[in-house]
């Protein structure tokens, strides 16, 4: 079939004989998942890539894990419980709630959709903030919604207010991650509060803490306050990031009662979560002293690199996660370019009004190290290189949907 006989549902008539696509998802962005090494390699010539763009945890994952998946207990040739039964019950137990509360998807991000899925109708409102994380705005898109998003204050911290005023419009779901991904600040126990009280009970409060383990000492306990609170709510938690296993995939959803947990479920796949992927988490959750003590080095080591960057003159937003959020005072394309070509990969931002700002991954010592080496060779640059030489500048303006460059060989 040929591309010109595919229309949308708003550009095929009833006689026009062409396949009808979903108009919502047909003109959705691409999500920009970060340049592999295979890419970097190529655009950079080199074999030593400093991974800087996927927040991945440098440490790798507990030694544990690695047992675990080389044990007779992994059986590949078997279906994974589709419930994921056992890490359920674990999870239950570390958070002294019940199980029937508990979904487990295919990373978050899986969360993200189920939580469109189950909630979401076409013409509904969806309040997140800008910049984003771009599945936030991505997934109410797809099922039609329509995305408020709420500038994040000058400082960089979230504007509450401006927050609680839109949530004054009772919208279907508010989307708010803290740690920010990708600026970086959390809510406090005042401000969570603050929105909160500003919420509607016809609104479902979704917090994606998929950066909580990194937070500081004192963290708000959002599972008691938006309890407290009597809403909807669900708190998103991840084993990508701290724990180190984002090549698996196991994200959670912990819901305000059982009835929105089977409505989330049942908006997912089934078998969604592989057999290897809850065997590994469930080895994770075993050794939580291994994912504490790596959280303490990456905590440290970005309040270094927080210090280098402000001799340079940077100013990155405060951070509570693993990464930091930079304005480049330039657009951001040309610095992601630059730093590639020295195996550097980092995360140009796109949003509209964002444009000067990347994102940098937290790795070890000697990555971060060039990383501040190379921002101080740009920022002695007269003027940055224009990003993607061969001509393949993305349009888009939207986070995380940024076009990779094209390389050759």
């Amino acid at each position: 079939m040929s591309e010109a006989s595919i229309r949308t549902a708003g550009e095929a008539g009833p006689t026009s004989g062409s396949l009808v696509l979903n108009p919502h998802v047909a003109a959705l962005p691409p999500y920009n998942a970060g340049l592999t090494v295979a890419v970097a390699r190529a655009a950079s010539r080199r074999s030593d890539i400093a991974r800087l763009a996927s927040n991945e945890n440098p440490d790798g994952c507990s030694p544990a894990v690695l047992t675990a998946l080389r044990s007779p207990e992994f059986e590949p040739w078997r279906y994974a419980d589709p419930a994921c039964t056992e890490l359920r019950n674990a999870l239950a137990e570390k958070f002294a709630i019940a199980a029937d509360r508990i979904v487990v998807g295919n990373g978050s991000e899986e969360m993200i959709a189920a939580i469109a899925r189950a909630a979401l109708t076409p013409g509904c409102e969806v309040v997140t903030v800008i910049p984003s994380f771009g599945l936030h705005e991505i997934e109410p898109l797809a099922a039609g919604a329509r995305v408020v998003k709420v500038p994040m204050a000058d400082d960089l911290g979230f504007d509450i207010e401006a927050i609680a005023a839109a949530l004054a419009a009772e919208p279907r779901i508010l989307f708010l991650s803290s740690p920010s991904n990708p600026v970086g600040p959390a809510l406090d126990q005042a401000q969570l509060e603050r929105l909160a009280r500003a919420a509607s009970p016809r609104t479902l409060f979704v917090l994606d803490e998929a950066y909580y383990e990194y937070a500081d000492e004192g963290a708000p306990d959002a599972l008691a306050t938006l309890s407290a609170a009597g809403l909807p709510h669900v708190v998103l938690r991840t084993f990508s990031k701290a724990y180190g296993l984002a090549g698996l995939r196991v994200g959670y959803a912990i819901c305000s009662d059982a009835g929105l947990a089977r409505a989330i479920a049942a908006a997912k796949t089934p078998f969604n979560v592989n057999g290897a992927a809850q065997i590994a988490a469930l080895a994770a959750l075993r050794d939580e002293a291994w994912m504490k003590a790596s959280t303490a080095r990456l905590r440290a080591e970005r309040e270094r690199v927080q210090t280098a960057l402000h001799r340079l003159g940077l100013r990155p937003a405060p951070s509570q996660t693993n990464f930091l959020f930079l304005d480049m005072g330039v657009d951001s394309d040309g610095i992601a370019a630059a730093l590639l070509r020295e195996g550097i990969i980092v995360k140009p931002w796109r949003e509209a009004g964002y444009r000067s700002y990347l994102r940098a991954t937290i790795g070890h010592a000697a990555d971060n190290d060039r990383l501040i080496a190379g921002l101080a060779t740009c920022l002695s640059a007269p003027t940055p290189p224009a990003f993607n030489e061969s001509g393949n500048r993305s349009n888009n303006t939207e986070g995380n949907c940024n076009d990779q460059p094209r390389t050759s060989g």
